[in-house]
């Protein structure tokens, strides 16, 4: 098995799909799709694609670090600070462990992502 991974920003693959936690749902019914293409270190580094349409979400990161490269769609990350940040297509950003906020799916939204847990 290789060391190098490509992540296809387009996977051909059925993606697993889900709704927003009720807990975590804010406003809007969004829906999720994940295509995950790797994952390393026992299940503890992830990456792959993920999409979802427009809505609000409560997001918390607990002791995960994640990375996103936005590919395509529109959304804004609120801070519980207050402080609103805007990303697209592509744009890329890290939310530290602790992190909490709200994240605004503008328009569908996807994103390379590599997630990992300590």
């Amino acid at each position: 098995m290789s060391n190098l991974i490509t992540i296809d920003p387009n996977p051909s693959f059925v993606p697993k799909e889900s709704q927003a936690a009720p807990e975590r749902l804010i406003s809007g019914t969004p829906s999720f799709k994940s295509w995950p293409q790797d994952a390393s270190r026992g299940e503890k580094v992830l990456t792959g694609v993920w999409e979802a349409t427009p809505g609000e979400t409560h997001s918390i990161k607990g002791t995960m670090f994640e990375y996103c490269h936005i590919l395509s769609g529109r959304i804004e990350i609120e801070e519980t600070d207050g402080a609103t940040q805007a990303f697209g297509p592509g744009d890329s950003f890290v939310m530290k462990p602790g992190f909490v906020g709200v994240w605004r799916t503008i328009e569908t939204v996807r994103k390379i992502y590599v997630c990992v847990y300590d």
